[in-house]
């Protein structure tokens, strides 16, 4: 869209504000943006679709860097495809985090020392949904700050009606099925939680603990014993068995037998498996079939009792010993000192440091342990999500994440579902007065005298359905037919099995629902394309994090750079599969790009610049061919990364495109032109009003507010969000055109640095004599080589002072300049001699250095090697100082 021709480019740069703030724009723009309803997805639209579902941010929380680089990348996408002409759906949402939230308001009830058990069940949950409306408006006020560009009005909660009743749909299927299941296995277990937890929810943490080796079995050499070492003394409680090795001879006789257990008093046998390392310590290890995972499977396989020893709290339970009602780090120490007592301590090292798992939320370390849970039986759908990626039904950005997929999900173990939590999706299976089970869907009633399971659902599980729940399923929706499988999925590689594998789970599971395929050739996937981007990292490559310190809130950057600025730099950065690292110097670079688009389109504007139909190309300058052609360029590869999803290549190619091309060397072309005819500068005017045209809106996706405001002054249009992506024109490009402004830059960029070295300030004019300009084809360009490079036409008293040969790509240009009259002789000399000094003073001290016998002997080799180098800068100071001094010599002796 352009202006028309009674509107004057001139006022509308008046009308922008002497220098870009982003803090007293991007508010009022955003909520423009959303009044206008551009980004409001139609159904109904016969445009193609493209649909992304955000990753829904844990409703305790607020938005993080990872966050931030999340949305960035999205709302890059969804803009780009929104102008490409797409019916666009991004649909926002938040997940209820059940073990986070549950915390935060026990925390809350804590305070005036009330607990969750004080109020009842439902009680409590009402007063979660209380805290759920007060606090979750936080991640919606950053997203807006952010700029994203989401569909408010389908705003989705992993709680609300329409997402529990796909969750009660799909666990009555997968219980239909077969494929969950009740069964008492191993978990990760937060005594402070009271609840089992995932993986993912643990932190493995290096740890000082103590490695205690014990004496099983007799005290007399004499007699049947082992010696087993072990960093949880307490366990020992539960032991059932001893293992070793099948092949090790040592313990070859004691297999099949029993020894006496030390505390308790038990006989245990001492059993044969592969599992045990012959070579690791003593070769023999205690078994805790329900306190460790691996004794677990051990204690499957050798048919062994599996006491619990805990209770939920993480005390000592039910063991019939005096340790009974101890916590488990008390226990610990009291069994230890009695097992000293008794001369069953071998050995004690301490301190062992060790990896101990952590609960996220609770800080605590976690307790393996045995309870009654529910499960999903993953086998044959962990099998149908490797093969939708091996069939390239859905392809993984970038490709060497594939491998990582497979091996999860081809090795994946059967999944944990049931959270000991009352805030959450309540299980829903009933049990019966008589034992009778019954699995009640979404729209069914259990029998009369039934009570619910009281676990409640892993919140992965609900999260597992974001793709199509949040779009009506199980009911047939105008939103399924139209955005359903989605376009992408983008998230980091750190949750590419926990989340990623879930939803694909689910999604190939419920893949051949008539309501997904409806008006659908083919089984349908949650999404067409995962890009995996990499963490975030702090500037010196190092991982973010809150005991570093080195952690950036993304707000904190928007308050203090603007959206633009952060967002640049994040989509900068970004790359599949690899991760970024960013800091201050990252974030003041893309605020100077977006101050210099800034000034250099309100410039432009000044100068009468404006986008419209472009006069033949015959009729354009040199430089006019080349920055079109350079924009055709830039244009196709600006697309052909982004649909690589190599952002990074993407914004980094329109950077420099824009900082280097347009605005370095264009716009100061263009200032000769509009010097010329008023035809000339009439040309240029709308050649430079097109090609930032171009620019904007090829950067809006990234940087959409600053974007928009100067295309608005620019065009005159109704906004840049709903304006047409940038094509290339179809014109060959004209390699001539292209390859005199490349030489032009080239002997400017020469000259500039000659005079540099001449101690020339940039705008001195200096008069010169240019030779062979047109054997090299440039006479056309001599009015901008004059301007650019600051050069004077030689009068007839001209005598060069100095010169320089320029090799180009028709022939060798050689450049006179006269510098007698523009440089002061005594100040340069003076500046030189204070220089030279100095570098000769370095050269002393580093000869010295190197020639000390004493020194050299005790240096490091990096140090010396760091000393040679500024020794070698030092000799090519002196040298190249000498020189300019003798040549400033020859001068004086001239005048």
């Amino acid at each position: 869209m352009t202006s028309t021709a009674s509107e004057n480019p001139r006022n509308r740069a008046d009308a922008l504000p002497k220098s870009w703030n982003p803090g007293e724009v991007e508010a009022d723009l955003y909520e423009r943006w959303v009044a206008a309803g551009y980004f409001a997805a139609d159904p109904s639209s016969d445009k193609p679709s493209y649909s992304i579902v955000l990753p829904p941010p844990n409703v305790t929380g607020s938005l993080h860097m990872g966050h931030a680089l999340d949305h960035t990348l999205m709302d890059t996408l969804t803009r780009r495809k929104r102008m490409q002409g797409y019916e666009v759906l991004w649909l926002p949402g938040m997940d209820h985090a059940g073990i986070a939230t549950q915390s935060v308001v026990e925390k809350q009830l804590a305070v005036d020392g009330k607990t969750k058990e004080d109020f009842g069940r439902e009680l409590f949950i009402d007063k979660v949904w209380d805290w759920k409306r007060e606090s979750g408006g936080q991640i919606q006020w950053q997203m807006r700050h952010l700029g994203d560009g989401v569909d408010w009005s389908r705003d989705r909660f992993t709680m609300d009606e329409g997402l529990s009743r796909a969750v009660q749909t799909i666990f009555k299927r997968l219980y239909e099925a077969g494929l969950i299941y009740r069964a008492e296995r191993l978990v990760n277990w937060s005594p402070k939680l009271r609840t089992g937890i995932s993986d993912l929810e643990v932190d493995y943490k290096d740890v000082e603990g103590e490695l205690v080796s014990l004496r099983y079995g007799s005290l007399n050499d004499d007699e049947p014993h082992v010696i087993v070492a072990t960093t949880r003394v307490e366990t020992m409680l539960g032991d059932t068995a001893v293992a070793v090795h099948p092949d090790d001879e040592r313990y070859a006789a004691l297999v099949g037998t029993t020894l006496y257990h030390p505390i308790t008093g038990r006989q245990i046998p001492i059993v044969a498996d592969d599992y045990v390392d012959p070579e690791f310590g003593s070769g023999a290890v205690k078994i805790t079939p329900a306190h460790d995972p691996n004794d677990f499977e051990l204690g499957l396989r050798h048919n062994l009792p599996m006491p619990t020893i805990m209770d939920e709290t993480g005390k000592i339970a039910d063991t019939g010993t005096e340790f009974d009602g101890m916590d488990r780090f008390e226990a610990r120490l009291k069994i230890r000192e009695r097992l000293e007592a008794e001369g069953r301590v071998v050995a004690r090292k301490f301190p062992y440091v060790h990896s101990v798992g952590h609960s996220e939320r609770s800080g605590e370390p976690i307790e393996p342990r045995l309870s009654m849970q529910w499960w999903v039986k993953v086998e044959t759908l962990a099998k149908a999500a490797g093969d939708a990626v091996r069939n390239g039904d859905v392809k993984i950005h970038p490709t060497s994440q594939e491998p990582r997929w497979f091996e999860w999900v081809d090795n994946m173990h059967d999944w944990c579902i049931s959270r000991q939590l009352w805030w959450g999706h309540r299980i829903p299976i009933w049990y019966g007065p008589e034992g009778e089970i019954v699995c009640v869907g979404p729209d069914e009633q259990a029998p009369e005298g039934y009570v619910q399971d009281p676990d409640v659902l892993d919140t992965w599980f609900s999260s597992g359905l974001w793709p199509f729940s949040t779009m009506g399923w199980p009911d047939a929706t105008p939103e399924l037919e139209k955005f359903y499988p989605t376009s992408v999925l983008v998230t980091g590689y750190d949750i590419l099995f926990f989340w990623v594998a879930r939803m694909m789970m689910f999604g190939m599971f419920v893949s051949d629902d008539p309501v997904l395929t409806a008006g659908k050739t083919a089984k349908q996937v949650p999404f067409q394309d995962v890009f995996l981007h990499g963490l975030i990292r702090d500037e010196h490559g190092k991982k973010m994090s809150k005991s570093r310190g080195n952690g950036i809130d993304p707000m904190d950057w928007i308050s203090e750079y603007g959206a633009d600025a952060t967002r640049f730099t994040l989509a900068r950065g970004a790359q599949p599969g690899g991760d970024l690292s960013v800091g201050t110097s990252h974030v003041t670079a893309s605020r100077s790009f977006v101050t210099k688009l800034f000034n250099a389109t309100k410039f432009a504007l000044m100068n009468g610049a404006q986008p419209g139909e472009l006069p033949a190309r015959d009729t354009l300058t040199d430089a006019d061919r080349w920055i079109l052609d350079r924009l055709d360029e830039v244009v196709a590869e600006t697309d052909s990364a982004l649909d690589r999803y190599e952002f990074n290549k993407a914004f980094e190619g329109l950077y420099h495109f824009a900082w280097d091309e347009l605005c370095s060397w264009y716009l100061e072309l263009a200032k000769v032109q509009f010097a010329e005819s008023d035809e000339r500068a009439a040309a240029t005017r709308i050649v430079l009003g097109n090609a930032l045209d171009a620019v904007l809106r090829l950067l809006h996706p990234a940087i959409p507010f600053v974007t928009e405001s100067l295309w608005l002054a620019l065009t005159g249009g109704e906004s840049i969000v709903i304006a047409a992506w940038p094509t290339v024109s179809g014109v060959a490009p004209d390699q001539v055109s292209d390859r005199r402004i490349a030489d032009m830059q080239k002997l400017i960029t020469e000259i500039r640095r000659f005079r540099s070295d001449q101690g020339l300030n940039d705008k001195q004019k200096v008069a010169a004599k240019l030779i062979a300009l047109d054997a090299a084809d440039l006479t056309g360009q001599l009015r901008e080589i004059a301007s650019l490079a600051s050069l004077t036409e030689a009068d007839a008293d001209f005598a060069a002072t100095a010169s320089l040969e320029v090799r180009l790509t028709q022939a060798t240009v050689t450049v006179e300049i006269d510098t007698s009259g523009t440089v002061d002789l005594d100040a340069e000399r003076r500046r030189l001699e204070k220089d030279l000094a100095a570098a000769q003073k370095e050269l002393a001290g580093t000869t010295a250095k190197l020639g000390n016998e004493a020194f050299l002997a005790k240096a490091p080799d990096e140090v010396v090697a760091k000393i040679k180098g500024r020794k070698e800068i030092a000799e090519t100071d002196v040298e190249r100082i000498g020189v300019r001094l003798r040549e400033i010599a020859e001068l004086a002796a001239r005048r």
